[in-house]
Protein backbone atom coordinates (compact mmCIF):
# COMPACT_ATOMS: atom_id res chain seq x y z
CA UNK A 1 0.00 0.00 0.00
CA UNK A 2 1.27 3.85 -0.99
CA UNK A 3 2.64 6.11 1.90
CA UNK A 4 -0.67 8.29 1.57
CA UNK A 5 -3.02 5.32 1.87
CA UNK A 6 -1.54 4.78 4.86
CA UNK A 7 -2.07 8.07 6.04
CA UNK A 8 -5.58 8.03 4.63
CA UNK A 9 -6.48 5.33 6.06
CA UNK A 10 -4.85 6.58 9.42
CA UNK A 11 -7.70 9.29 9.61
CA UNK A 12 -10.40 7.63 8.76
CA UNK A 13 -9.91 5.21 12.00
CA UNK A 14 -9.57 8.69 13.57
CA UNK A 15 -12.84 10.06 12.87
CA UNK A 16 -14.75 6.46 13.97
CA UNK A 17 -12.96 6.70 17.10
CA UNK A 18 -13.80 10.15 17.44
CA UNK A 19 -17.40 9.59 15.86
CA UNK A 20 -18.18 6.08 17.90
CA UNK A 21 -17.00 8.96 21.19
CA UNK A 22 -19.60 11.48 20.25
CA UNK A 23 -21.97 9.07 20.35
CA UNK A 24 -21.39 7.71 23.70
CA UNK A 25 -21.10 10.70 25.10
CA UNK A 26 -24.55 11.84 23.51
CA UNK A 27 -25.91 8.68 24.92
CA UNK A 28 -24.30 9.45 28.31
CA UNK A 29 -25.44 13.06 28.38
CA UNK A 30 -29.34 11.58 27.30
CA UNK A 31 -28.95 9.24 30.24
CA UNK A 32 -28.17 11.95 32.35
CA UNK A 33 -30.38 14.38 31.05
CA UNK A 34 -33.83 11.55 31.20
CA UNK A 35 -32.43 10.74 34.66
CA UNK A 36 -32.15 14.47 36.30
CA UNK A 37 -35.89 14.93 34.76
CA UNK A 38 -37.00 11.89 36.62
CA UNK A 39 -35.63 12.95 39.96
CA UNK A 40 -37.65 16.22 38.85
CA UNK A 41 -40.43 14.65 38.55
CA UNK A 42 -40.13 12.33 41.69
CA UNK A 43 -39.21 15.86 43.63
CA UNK A 44 -42.43 17.90 42.14
CA UNK A 45 -44.58 14.62 43.27
CA UNK A 46 -43.06 14.21 46.94
CA UNK A 47 -43.42 18.20 47.13
CA UNK A 48 -47.16 18.07 45.88
CA UNK A 49 -47.63 15.55 48.58
CA UNK A 50 -45.95 17.15 51.61
CA UNK A 51 -47.83 20.41 51.09
CA UNK A 52 -51.31 18.03 50.51
CA UNK A 53 -50.51 16.76 53.83
CA UNK A 54 -49.76 20.40 54.86
CA UNK A 55 -45.62 20.09 55.78
CA UNK A 56 -43.71 23.31 55.94
CA UNK A 57 -43.34 23.92 52.41
CA UNK A 58 -46.95 25.21 52.38
CA UNK A 59 -47.17 28.63 52.01
CA UNK A 60 -45.38 30.25 55.18
CA UNK A 61 -48.10 29.38 57.55
CA UNK A 62 -47.43 31.47 61.14
CA UNK A 63 -45.86 29.26 63.95
CA UNK A 64 -46.18 29.88 67.97
CA UNK A 65 -43.19 32.19 69.23
CA UNK A 66 -42.57 29.07 71.90
CA UNK A 67 -43.70 26.05 73.67
CA UNK A 68 -44.89 27.87 76.42
CA UNK A 69 -46.93 30.54 74.52
CA UNK A 70 -48.98 28.04 72.73
CA UNK A 71 -48.99 25.82 76.18
CA UNK A 72 -50.52 28.71 77.58
CA UNK A 73 -52.76 29.48 74.77
CA UNK A 74 -54.56 26.03 75.10
CA UNK A 75 -54.44 26.31 79.08
CA UNK A 76 -56.51 29.98 78.05
CA UNK A 77 -58.80 28.20 76.05
CA UNK A 78 -59.46 25.32 78.23
CA UNK A 79 -59.35 27.19 81.57
CA UNK A 80 -62.48 29.28 81.37
CA UNK A 81 -65.65 30.75 83.20
CA UNK A 82 -67.01 27.20 83.42
CA UNK A 83 -64.18 25.91 85.96
CA UNK A 84 -65.03 28.74 87.90
CA UNK A 85 -69.00 28.61 88.27
CA UNK A 86 -69.90 25.64 86.73
CA UNK A 87 -67.82 23.15 88.01
CA UNK A 88 -67.95 24.02 91.69
CA UNK A 89 -72.25 23.69 91.49
CA UNK A 90 -71.37 20.28 89.96
CA UNK A 91 -70.01 19.32 92.59
CA UNK A 92 -71.51 20.47 95.26
CA UNK A 93 -75.00 19.24 93.11
CA UNK A 94 -73.20 15.72 92.83
CA UNK A 95 -72.35 14.07 95.51
CA UNK A 96 -69.33 16.76 97.04
CA UNK A 97 -65.95 15.21 96.91
CA UNK A 98 -67.35 11.90 95.54
CA UNK A 99 -68.23 14.00 92.28
CA UNK A 100 -64.20 13.74 91.05
CA UNK A 101 -64.21 10.54 91.03
CA UNK A 102 -66.47 9.71 87.92
CA UNK A 103 -65.32 13.20 86.49
CA UNK A 104 -61.51 11.87 86.96
CA UNK A 105 -61.94 8.70 85.37
CA UNK A 106 -64.22 9.85 82.32
CA UNK A 107 -61.17 12.69 82.00
CA UNK A 108 -58.85 9.56 81.55
CA UNK A 109 -60.89 7.57 79.32
CA UNK A 110 -62.77 10.03 77.37
CA UNK A 111 -61.30 13.74 77.87
CA UNK A 112 -57.63 13.28 77.58
CA UNK A 113 -57.99 10.61 74.26
CA UNK A 114 -59.67 12.91 72.06
CA UNK A 115 -58.56 16.25 73.19
CA UNK A 116 -55.10 14.03 71.98
CA UNK A 117 -56.77 13.22 68.66
CA UNK A 118 -57.51 17.07 68.12
CA UNK A 119 -53.98 17.73 68.63
CA UNK A 120 -52.45 15.23 66.88
CA UNK A 121 -54.83 15.58 63.73
CA UNK A 122 -54.38 19.78 64.02
CA UNK A 123 -50.74 19.35 63.84
CA UNK A 124 -50.48 16.75 61.46
CA UNK A 125 -52.51 18.18 58.45
CA UNK A 126 -52.07 21.66 59.42
CA UNK A 127 -55.66 22.89 58.90
CA UNK A 128 -58.22 24.46 60.60
CA UNK A 129 -61.26 22.28 61.18
CA UNK A 130 -62.90 22.95 57.41
CA UNK A 131 -59.33 21.80 55.93
CA UNK A 132 -59.04 18.81 58.51
CA UNK A 133 -62.31 17.13 57.36
CA UNK A 134 -61.92 17.90 53.94
CA UNK A 135 -58.21 15.93 54.59
CA UNK A 136 -60.49 13.20 55.62
CA UNK A 137 -62.75 13.17 53.54
CA UNK A 138 -64.55 15.83 51.17
CA UNK A 139 -68.15 14.29 52.37
CA UNK A 140 -67.40 15.35 56.25
CA UNK A 141 -66.22 19.28 55.31
CA UNK A 142 -69.63 19.90 56.55
CA UNK A 143 -68.61 19.15 60.10
CA UNK A 144 -66.09 21.75 60.04
CA UNK A 145 -68.52 24.14 58.89
CA UNK A 146 -70.59 23.10 61.38
CA UNK A 147 -67.47 23.57 64.23
CA UNK A 148 -67.69 27.40 62.87
CA UNK A 149 -71.37 28.28 63.43
CA UNK A 150 -71.04 26.89 66.95
CA UNK A 151 -67.78 28.69 67.86
CA UNK A 152 -69.98 31.71 66.13
CA UNK A 153 -73.03 31.34 68.40
CA UNK A 154 -70.83 30.59 71.64
CA UNK A 155 -68.88 33.54 70.65
CA UNK A 156 -71.99 35.63 70.92
CA UNK A 157 -72.87 34.86 74.18
CA UNK A 158 -69.56 34.62 75.99
CA UNK A 159 -68.59 38.20 75.40
CA UNK A 160 -71.82 38.92 76.81
CA UNK A 161 -69.98 37.82 79.96
CA UNK A 162 -66.86 39.43 79.57
CA UNK A 163 -69.05 42.76 78.87
CA UNK A 164 -71.28 42.12 82.04
CA UNK A 165 -67.89 41.87 84.34
CA UNK A 166 -66.31 44.88 82.52
CA UNK A 167 -69.25 46.64 84.02
CA UNK A 168 -68.89 45.50 87.58
CA UNK A 169 -65.11 46.08 87.24
CA UNK A 170 -65.64 49.55 86.31
CA UNK A 171 -68.26 49.59 89.24
CA UNK A 172 -65.68 48.44 91.68
CA UNK A 173 -63.71 51.74 91.98
CA UNK A 174 -65.87 53.12 94.80
CA UNK A 175 -65.79 52.86 98.62
CA UNK A 176 -68.38 51.04 99.26
CA UNK A 177 -69.57 49.32 96.59
CA UNK A 178 -72.68 50.24 94.81
CA UNK A 179 -74.08 46.79 95.50
CA UNK A 180 -73.30 46.75 99.42
CA UNK A 181 -76.46 48.49 100.73
CA UNK A 182 -79.93 49.03 98.78
CA UNK A 183 -80.69 52.10 97.65
CA UNK A 184 -83.00 54.76 99.47
CA UNK A 185 -85.83 56.21 97.43
CA UNK A 186 -86.86 59.92 98.45
CA UNK A 187 -90.47 61.03 98.85
CA UNK A 188 -92.14 64.10 99.50
CA UNK A 189 -92.08 63.31 103.57
CA UNK A 190 -89.83 60.47 104.27
CA UNK A 191 -87.09 59.07 103.02
CA UNK A 192 -87.51 54.95 102.89
CA UNK A 193 -84.97 51.90 101.40
CA UNK A 194 -86.52 50.61 98.17
CA UNK A 195 -89.18 48.27 99.10
CA UNK A 196 -88.34 45.51 96.18
CA UNK A 197 -84.66 45.42 97.43
CA UNK A 198 -85.78 44.84 101.00
CA UNK A 199 -87.83 42.11 99.72
CA UNK A 200 -84.60 40.18 98.06
CA UNK A 201 -81.05 41.65 98.63
CA UNK A 202 -78.67 44.37 97.22
CA UNK A 203 -76.63 42.63 95.47
CA UNK A 204 -79.67 40.85 93.70
CA UNK A 205 -81.59 44.27 92.95
CA UNK A 206 -78.18 45.70 91.54
CA UNK A 207 -77.55 42.89 89.23
CA UNK A 208 -81.29 43.04 88.14
CA UNK A 209 -81.75 46.36 88.33
CA UNK A 210 -78.93 48.11 87.84
CA UNK A 211 -76.77 46.01 86.03
CA UNK A 212 -79.32 44.47 83.32
CA UNK A 213 -81.96 46.52 84.21
CA UNK A 214 -84.35 44.21 82.81
CA UNK A 215 -88.36 44.52 81.58
CA UNK A 216 -91.00 43.33 83.57
CA UNK A 217 -91.72 40.26 80.67
CA UNK A 218 -90.07 38.93 77.28
CA UNK A 219 -93.56 40.57 75.54
CA UNK A 220 -91.30 44.00 76.69
CA UNK A 221 -88.18 44.97 74.61
CA UNK A 222 -87.07 47.24 77.60
CA UNK A 223 -85.38 49.18 75.13
CA UNK A 224 -81.53 50.00 74.93
CA UNK A 225 -79.08 49.45 77.84
CA UNK A 226 -76.46 51.70 76.73
CA UNK A 227 -73.74 50.99 79.67
CA UNK A 228 -74.20 47.05 78.84
CA UNK A 229 -73.88 48.21 75.22
CA UNK A 230 -70.47 50.28 75.54
CA UNK A 231 -69.32 47.03 78.01
CA UNK A 232 -70.20 44.91 74.68
CA UNK A 233 -68.36 46.99 72.37
CA UNK A 234 -65.63 47.39 74.80
CA UNK A 235 -65.33 43.73 74.93
CA UNK A 236 -65.20 43.01 70.74
CA UNK A 237 -62.92 45.70 70.56
CA UNK A 238 -60.38 44.10 72.81
CA UNK A 239 -60.76 40.46 71.27
CA UNK A 240 -60.23 42.26 67.64
CA UNK A 241 -57.24 43.86 68.79
CA UNK A 242 -55.62 40.78 70.31
CA UNK A 243 -56.58 38.68 67.11
CA UNK A 244 -56.29 40.93 64.60
CA UNK A 245 -52.65 39.44 63.80
CA UNK A 246 -53.39 36.02 64.63
CA UNK A 247 -51.45 34.16 67.03
CA UNK A 248 -48.69 36.42 66.82
CA UNK A 249 -50.45 38.98 68.77
CA UNK A 250 -52.85 36.89 71.02
CA UNK A 251 -50.43 34.69 71.81
CA UNK A 252 -48.35 37.47 73.45
CA UNK A 253 -51.28 38.84 75.61
CA UNK A 254 -51.42 35.37 76.53
CA UNK A 255 -48.87 35.10 79.14
CA UNK A 256 -50.94 37.78 81.34
CA UNK A 257 -54.60 36.48 80.22
CA UNK A 258 -53.74 32.91 81.56
CA UNK A 259 -51.17 33.77 84.14
CA UNK A 260 -53.26 36.56 86.14
CA UNK A 261 -56.63 34.20 87.42
CA UNK A 262 -54.12 31.72 89.02
CA UNK A 263 -52.73 34.68 91.12
CA UNK A 264 -55.74 36.00 91.87
CA UNK A 265 -57.41 32.17 92.86
CA UNK A 266 -54.02 31.73 94.97
CA UNK A 267 -54.52 35.21 96.55
CA UNK A 268 -58.65 34.79 97.29
CA UNK A 269 -57.95 30.48 98.69
CA UNK A 270 -55.36 32.41 100.82
CA UNK A 271 -57.43 35.32 101.90
CA UNK A 272 -60.72 32.96 102.19
CA UNK A 273 -58.94 30.68 104.83
CA UNK A 274 -58.31 33.10 107.28
CA UNK A 275 -61.87 33.98 106.73
CA UNK A 276 -64.72 33.08 109.46
CA UNK A 277 -66.70 29.95 108.31
CA UNK A 278 -63.82 29.12 105.57
CA UNK A 279 -63.13 25.62 106.62
CA UNK A 280 -66.88 25.26 107.08
CA UNK A 281 -67.53 25.51 103.46
CA UNK A 282 -64.66 23.54 102.25
CA UNK A 283 -65.61 20.69 104.75
CA UNK A 284 -68.99 20.66 102.97
CA UNK A 285 -67.88 20.67 99.70
CA UNK A 286 -65.50 18.10 100.23
CA UNK A 287 -67.61 15.51 102.01
CA UNK A 288 -68.53 12.57 99.87
CA UNK A 289 -71.94 11.56 99.33
CA UNK A 290 -70.99 7.95 98.01
CA UNK A 291 -74.65 6.58 97.27
CA UNK A 292 -75.00 9.55 94.36
CA UNK A 293 -72.54 8.03 92.13
CA UNK A 294 -74.74 4.79 91.31
CA UNK A 295 -76.63 7.63 89.33
CA UNK A 296 -76.42 8.01 85.74
CA UNK A 297 -76.84 11.43 85.85
CA UNK A 298 -73.68 12.30 87.87
CA UNK A 299 -71.76 10.30 85.34
CA UNK A 300 -73.67 11.84 82.12
CA UNK A 301 -72.93 15.68 84.16
CA UNK A 302 -69.62 14.51 84.63
CA UNK A 303 -69.12 13.32 80.51
CA UNK A 304 -70.84 17.19 79.77
CA UNK A 305 -68.21 19.41 81.83
CA UNK A 306 -65.44 16.97 80.48
CA UNK A 307 -66.36 17.88 76.77
CA UNK A 308 -66.98 21.35 77.71
CA UNK A 309 -64.09 22.24 80.01
CA UNK A 310 -61.73 20.76 77.53
CA UNK A 311 -63.45 22.53 74.24
CA UNK A 312 -63.38 19.02 72.35
CA UNK A 313 -65.60 19.65 69.14
CA UNK A 314 -65.25 23.64 69.35
CA UNK A 315 -62.00 23.60 66.48
CA UNK A 316 -60.18 25.95 68.80
CA UNK A 317 -58.21 23.03 69.77
CA UNK A 318 -57.45 22.32 66.11
CA UNK A 319 -56.88 25.32 64.95
CA UNK A 320 -54.01 26.14 67.96
CA UNK A 321 -51.87 23.00 67.35
CA UNK A 322 -52.27 23.44 63.64
CA UNK A 323 -49.53 26.39 64.03
CA UNK A 324 -47.72 24.02 65.80
CA UNK A 325 -44.47 21.68 64.69
CA UNK A 326 -45.32 18.30 63.22
CA UNK A 327 -42.52 17.08 65.24
CA UNK A 328 -44.22 18.32 68.10
CA UNK A 329 -44.82 16.13 71.41
CA UNK A 330 -48.41 16.18 71.19
CA UNK A 331 -49.44 13.36 73.38
CA UNK A 332 -47.29 15.15 76.65
CA UNK A 333 -49.66 18.52 75.69
CA UNK A 334 -52.54 16.66 75.88
CA UNK A 335 -51.75 15.32 79.22
CA UNK A 336 -50.28 18.49 80.58
CA UNK A 337 -53.14 20.76 79.66
CA UNK A 338 -56.17 17.92 80.65
CA UNK A 339 -54.64 18.22 84.22
CA UNK A 340 -54.19 21.29 84.76
CA UNK A 341 -57.56 22.45 83.85
CA UNK A 342 -58.70 19.70 86.30
CA UNK A 343 -56.27 21.14 89.29
CA UNK A 344 -57.63 24.63 88.28
CA UNK A 345 -61.18 23.62 88.40
CA UNK A 346 -60.32 21.75 91.78
CA UNK A 347 -58.45 25.05 92.90
CA UNK A 348 -61.99 27.35 92.08
CA UNK A 349 -63.74 24.80 93.96
CA UNK A 350 -62.00 25.82 96.87
CA UNK A 351 -62.12 29.64 96.66
CA UNK A 352 -65.99 29.19 95.98
CA UNK A 353 -66.56 27.03 99.04
CA UNK A 354 -64.32 29.10 101.41
CA UNK A 355 -65.99 32.42 99.96
CA UNK A 356 -69.78 30.91 100.62
CA UNK A 357 -68.18 29.19 103.87
CA UNK A 358 -67.52 32.66 105.28
CA UNK A 359 -70.63 34.20 103.65
CA UNK A 360 -73.41 31.31 105.15
CA UNK A 361 -71.25 31.96 108.44
CA UNK A 362 -72.49 35.75 108.35
CA UNK A 363 -75.91 34.66 107.57
CA UNK A 364 -75.86 32.56 110.73
CA UNK A 365 -75.15 34.94 112.87
CA UNK A 366 -77.70 37.57 111.59
CA UNK A 367 -80.28 34.11 112.39
CA UNK A 368 -79.06 33.55 115.44
CA UNK A 369 -79.44 37.08 116.52
CA UNK A 370 -82.56 37.81 115.21
CA UNK A 371 -84.04 34.76 116.47
CA UNK A 372 -82.48 35.30 119.57
CA UNK A 373 -84.42 38.42 119.91
CA UNK A 374 -87.36 36.85 119.42
CA UNK A 375 -86.81 33.97 122.09
CA UNK A 376 -86.50 37.21 124.35
CA UNK A 377 -89.56 38.92 123.84
CA UNK A 378 -91.26 35.14 123.87
CA UNK A 379 -89.93 35.59 127.40
CA UNK A 380 -90.99 38.47 128.10
CA UNK A 381 -94.63 37.90 127.28
CA UNK A 382 -94.70 34.73 129.15
CA UNK A 383 -95.31 32.52 126.26
CA UNK A 384 -92.10 30.82 127.26
CA UNK A 385 -90.93 30.18 130.33
CA UNK A 386 -87.34 31.12 132.06
CA UNK A 387 -86.94 27.26 133.05
CA UNK A 388 -86.54 26.22 129.45
CA UNK A 389 -83.35 27.95 128.82
CA UNK A 390 -80.55 25.83 130.46
CA UNK A 391 -78.10 28.76 132.99
CA UNK A 392 -74.96 28.84 131.12
CA UNK A 393 -77.06 30.77 128.01
CA UNK A 394 -76.23 34.35 127.29
CA UNK A 395 -78.88 35.89 124.68
CA UNK A 396 -76.41 39.08 124.42
CA UNK A 397 -73.53 37.01 123.53
CA UNK A 398 -74.83 34.03 122.10
CA UNK A 399 -73.48 31.03 119.85
CA UNK A 400 -74.65 29.39 116.96
CA UNK A 401 -74.19 26.02 118.80
CA UNK A 402 -76.22 27.68 122.04
CA UNK A 403 -78.95 29.00 120.03
CA UNK A 404 -79.42 25.22 118.47
CA UNK A 405 -79.04 23.79 121.74
CA UNK A 406 -82.18 26.46 122.97
CA UNK A 407 -83.99 26.07 119.33
CA UNK A 408 -84.04 21.86 120.19
CA UNK A 409 -85.55 22.04 123.37
CA UNK A 410 -88.38 24.78 122.93
CA UNK A 411 -88.96 22.40 120.01
CA UNK A 412 -89.69 19.21 122.08
CA UNK A 413 -91.46 21.38 125.20
CA UNK A 414 -93.67 23.52 122.77
CA UNK A 415 -94.01 20.70 120.11
CA UNK A 416 -97.65 21.43 119.43
CA UNK A 417 -97.46 25.63 119.92
CA UNK A 418 -93.68 25.51 118.20
CA UNK A 419 -94.97 26.39 114.71
CA UNK A 420 -97.12 29.78 115.62
CA UNK A 421 -93.78 30.93 117.57
CA UNK A 422 -92.11 31.57 114.15
CA UNK A 423 -88.42 30.58 115.49
CA UNK A 424 -85.95 29.04 112.59
CA UNK A 425 -83.30 26.62 112.58
CA UNK A 426 -80.30 28.44 112.05
CA UNK A 427 -77.79 25.81 110.11
CA UNK A 428 -74.32 26.91 108.23
CA UNK A 429 -75.44 23.51 105.97
CA UNK A 430 -78.78 24.84 105.20
CA UNK A 431 -77.19 28.07 103.38
CA UNK A 432 -74.17 25.91 101.78
CA UNK A 433 -77.10 23.35 100.20
CA UNK A 434 -78.49 26.67 98.71
CA UNK A 435 -76.99 25.48 95.16
CA UNK A 436 -76.36 28.76 93.15
CA UNK A 437 -74.16 28.55 89.43
CA UNK A 438 -73.18 30.91 86.87
CA UNK A 439 -74.39 34.63 86.70
CA UNK A 440 -76.21 33.65 90.21
CA UNK A 441 -72.47 32.61 91.90
CA UNK A 442 -70.52 35.43 89.80
CA UNK A 443 -72.38 38.12 89.90
CA UNK A 444 -74.83 37.79 93.40
CA UNK A 445 -73.63 35.22 95.75
CA UNK A 446 -69.91 36.41 95.02
CA UNK A 447 -70.13 40.08 94.98
CA UNK A 448 -72.47 39.93 98.08
CA UNK A 449 -69.72 37.96 100.10
CA UNK A 450 -66.88 40.34 99.34
CA UNK A 451 -69.05 43.14 100.76
CA UNK A 452 -67.73 41.71 103.99
CA UNK A 453 -64.11 41.62 103.01
CA UNK A 454 -61.73 44.32 104.54
CA UNK A 455 -61.01 46.03 101.28
CA UNK A 456 -63.54 45.48 99.74
CA UNK A 457 -62.79 46.83 96.43
CA UNK A 458 -59.66 46.02 96.00
CA UNK A 459 -60.97 41.82 96.12
CA UNK A 460 -64.10 43.04 93.49
CA UNK A 461 -61.24 44.44 91.14
CA UNK A 462 -59.56 41.83 91.63
CA UNK A 463 -62.19 39.12 90.56
CA UNK A 464 -63.67 40.82 87.98
CA UNK A 465 -60.38 41.35 86.24
CA UNK A 466 -59.74 37.81 86.50
CA UNK A 467 -63.34 36.72 85.30
CA UNK A 468 -62.37 38.98 82.04
CA UNK A 469 -59.14 37.39 81.66
CA UNK A 470 -60.77 33.96 81.85
CA UNK A 471 -63.62 35.00 79.17
CA UNK A 472 -60.96 36.60 77.20
CA UNK A 473 -58.58 33.32 77.04
CA UNK A 474 -61.24 31.33 75.92
CA UNK A 475 -62.33 33.90 73.75
CA UNK A 476 -58.94 33.93 71.85
CA UNK A 477 -59.56 29.95 71.35
CA UNK A 478 -63.46 30.20 69.87
CA UNK A 479 -62.98 32.85 67.50
CA UNK A 480 -59.20 31.01 66.26
CA UNK A 481 -61.82 28.05 65.66
CA UNK A 482 -63.40 30.46 63.13
CA UNK A 483 -60.67 32.55 61.68
CA UNK A 484 -58.04 29.75 61.07
CA UNK A 485 -60.54 27.67 58.80
CA UNK A 486 -62.13 30.29 56.70
CA UNK A 487 -58.63 31.50 55.89
CA UNK A 488 -57.19 28.14 55.12
CA UNK A 489 -59.93 27.61 53.08
CA UNK A 490 -61.31 30.71 51.13
CA UNK A 491 -57.69 32.41 51.31
CA UNK A 492 -59.05 35.60 52.50
CA UNK A 493 -57.24 38.48 54.44
CA UNK A 494 -56.74 37.64 58.10
CA UNK A 495 -57.14 41.42 59.18
CA UNK A 496 -60.08 41.91 57.14
CA UNK A 497 -62.01 39.03 58.48
CA UNK A 498 -60.98 39.49 61.99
Amino acid sequence: MPKNSKVVKRELDDEVIESVKDLLSNEDSSDDAFKKSELMVDDQEEKDVDVEEGSDVEDERPAWNSKLQYILAQVGFSVGLGNVWRFPYLCQKNGGGAYLVPYLILLLIIGIPLFFLELAVGQRIRRGSIGVWNYISPKLGGIGFASCVVCFFVALYYNVIIGWSLFYFSQSFQHPLPWDQCPLVKNTSHTFVEPECEKSSATTYYWYREALNISSSLSESGGLNWKMTICLLAAWVMVCLAMIKGIQSSGKIMYFSSLFPYVVLLCFLIRGLLLNGSVDGIRHMFTPKLEIMLEPKVWREAATQVFFALGLGFGGVIAFSSYNKRDNNCHFDAVLVSFINFFTSVLATLVVFAVLGFKANIINEKCVIQNSEKILKLLKTGNLSQDMIPHHINFSSITAEDYNLVYDIIQKVKEEEFDSLGLKSCQIEDELNKAVQGTGLAFIAFTEAMTHFPASPFWSVMFFLMLVNLGLGSMFGTIEGIITPIVDTFKVRKEVLT
